[in-house]
This record gives structure tokens, sequence and C-alpha cells, in this order.
């Protein structure tokens, strides 16, 4: 996040150095993670606020996330859009430099529904937390610089992304040239970035870390996937159902087609659970049956004998051609 004084918005030509990364990143990987794309196409069409959306989206003044007026006019579009909107170019680059490296690594390994409910419940967290520590702060008569600053950017779920990424690191990492435990490495940043760019917030920083720390304890109380990634995958079911119904009708009709009728040309006596095939007419006969519906020949099992009698009738292999056609007219006669 920055604060209201770190500068304006500007083109410093640092546009297109983001889109020959994002390009060149996404050109060398197999597979191209969606929600990370889609994340940064969405900070920088907000950043750049082409003709087409330009009606359609609040402008920056609209959507500071101030503590203050969050909360006095119970202001969800500051809460939330906040995050998505930046002060100028290298503020919108470093960010988003930054989230095309985690957001693939992060995405790859866990899953685009789960990496997009995730980052959905780390930026209401992240928001939260900052807000709650403002206000706490406010109570302790420690207001001045934090209740009602002005901060924008995506940097606070940027701060909880990293904690998320190292939670379970042991080796080392460079922070701005100082070597530390990589599990460590956003509150190393937490500090020398707000030694180096003092208008950074320090809170909404703060907020995020503890956001990506409190996401983790969370995740790791609840078995399986977490609630967020349930509900994603819940509603892309719903909306899918009709497709996938469509589909296993389709299939289902197909099969009905490609089978095989009642008459086949096994060679063996049980054609299926609950049918046996007649080795003379070779049609299949019910279970519960011992005489053939078509050709009347017993149900014969090893050397001519019935399964439900004795000895069988005399087999209909033996029986000649004229004998067995008389008797199938007189069966369906």
């Amino acid at each position: 996040m920055a604060n209201f004084g770190e500068g304006r918005r500007g083109t410093g030509g640092m546009l297109p150095l983001l889109a020959l990364s994002a390009v060149a990143e996404y050109c060398r990987l197999p597979w191209k993670p969606p929600v990370t794309a889609g994340l940064l196409a969405a900070n920088t069409l907000v950043y750049l606020r082409p003709a087409l959306i330009d009606p359609l989206i609040p402008h920056i003044s609209e959507v500071w996330f101030n503590p203050h007026l969050i909360l006095k006019h119970k202001d969800l579009k500051r809460f939330f859009l906040s995050a998505f909107y930046h002060l100028n170019e290298p503020h919108l680059v470093y960010n988003m430099m930054s989230l095309l490296w985690k957001g693939i690594k992060l995405e790859t390994s866990m899953g685009s529904s789960e990496f997009a409910s995730m980052v959905f419940a780390l930026i209401g967290m992240s928001q939260g937390v900052t807000l709650l520590l403002a206000k706490s702060l406010l109570v302790f008569n420690y207001d001045r610089p934090y209740y009602n600053e002005y901060a924008v950017g995506f940097s606070g779920v940027l701060f909880a992304l990293k904690v998320v990424l190292n939670a379970q690191a042991e080796d080392y990492t460079s922070v701005y040239g100082i070597l530390v435990p990589t599990k460590y490495a956003a509150w190393a940043e937490l500090v020398l970035v707000q030694l180096f760019v003092p208008n950074a917030s320090f809170l909404g920083h703060l907020g995020g870390i503890l956001a990506g720390i409190l996401y983790m304890k969370l995740k790791g109380s609840h078995s399986g996937s977490d609630p967020v990634t349930m509900a994603v995958r819940g509603v892309t079911r719903f909306v899918t159902w009709p497709l996938r119904f469509l589909n296993s009708m389709v299939r289902s009709r197909r099969r009905r087609i490609s089978g095989r009728g009642r008459v086949g040309r096994g060679q063996t006596g049980i054609a299926g659970p609950g049918i046996w095939r007649c080795q003379s007419c070779t049609y299949d006969n019910s279970g519960w049956q011992s005489v053939c519906e078509m050709c009347g020949s017993g149900r014969g099992r090893g050397n001519g004998w019935s399964v439900t009698q004795g000895p069988a009738q005399s087999s209909s292999n033996d029986l000649p051609l004229d004998e067995l056609r008389r008797r199938r007219v007189e069966r369906f006669s």
C-alpha cells in the first residue's frame, strides 16, 4: 500500500517492461496460471482506465482506504477496491512484478480455484486486520498517523502471499542485500521498505503479514480444502451443471446405440449377471428361465444337464434342422 503523499499518477514508461516480463514468464510455462494473469490485467486496467471501462469504475478519490471513512459510512467500496488502485507507474509495476512471481509459484502448486479463493480471502483479511489495527490505535489515543491516512495498492495482499509462500521454508534469502531466514523475509521487508520508502503504508503492510499468518493458522486447523475454496468449486459445479448433464445424456445414448442386442454371437453359456445364452440359437435369456424363449432348448450345464432339472431333454445340437424350425414356429405362432 502507498499513502496519499507518496506520489501522483504519472507515465514513466515502465508498463512495457511489465508487459514484456509477463509475456516472457508465461511463454516459458507449459501451463499458464489464469488467476494470476487475471489479477495482473485487472490492476493494470484499473490504472490505465481505458475509455471502454472508465465510466464503470470509480475514481481513485472514491476508493482510498481510509479507516475513518470506512467505519463512519460503512463504505465497502473503499474496503475492497482500494487494493486494486495504484498511484503511479513505479507503484503499479513494482507490485505487479512481485505478484507475477508469487502468483505463478502459488497458483502452479495450489491450483487455480484454491489460489483464487486464497487471494479473495487475503484481500478481505488484510484490509480487515489493517482496519482493526487503526481502530485499536485510536483507542490508545494514537490516531494521527493511521486512523486518518489514505492508502491504496496491492502490496498488503502481496505481503500476505509472501508469508504463505515462505511459511514452510527452511533456507535463507536476501532482502535488499541482507541475508535473513526465508520464513521471516516478510518481516525484514516490512522494516526495510519503511526505512527506504517512508510514505509507504506501514499499517497496511503489517496488516498483510498478520493476515497471512492468520490464514495459515486457520488453514492448518481445518482439514481438507478451506471453506472459500469449497464455495468457489460449488459455484463452478452449479454453473457448469447443465453442460455436464447434457454430456452425460449424450454418452448414455451413444452406449445404447453402439451396444449389442439380445441376440449375440458369443460361445459361452453365460452372457452376463442374471442372463444365460442359449448355445444353439445364441439368444440371451433371463436367469430365471430354464428353457430358451427362442428355440425351447433346455438350459444345459456340462454334458447335457439342466440347471434346475435332472438330465435335460435332448440338446438342440442333436435335433434335425426341420424340428428346430418347427419348435420356433410353434413357440411364436
